[in-house]
């Protein structure tokens, strides 16, 4: 089971490098990441990213990364 803060953290700190995608499963993603990450545009999306999962409710991040399990 995936924890969003977990995924938070990891977006933070290594979120320019892909972590948070291959934490959540999304290889393709996160290999996209770390193939681009010299040009600094990951680390920008991620910003992004940290900001989208930090301010997504729980209940709609077990919802889209944790297979349906729980409210």
């Amino acid at each position: 089971m995936k924890s969003k803060s977990t995924t938070v953290l990891l977006t933070f700190f290594l979120g320019g490098l892909g972590i948070h995608r291959f934490y959540l499963g999304q290889n393709a993603m996160g290999i996209l990441y770390l193939v681009f990450c010299w040009t600094f545009i990951p680390a920008f999306i991620a910003l992004i990213d940290f900001f989208v999962f930090l301010f997504m409710p729980e209940y709609r991040f077990n919802n889209k990364y944790n297979l349906k399990t729980g409210f």
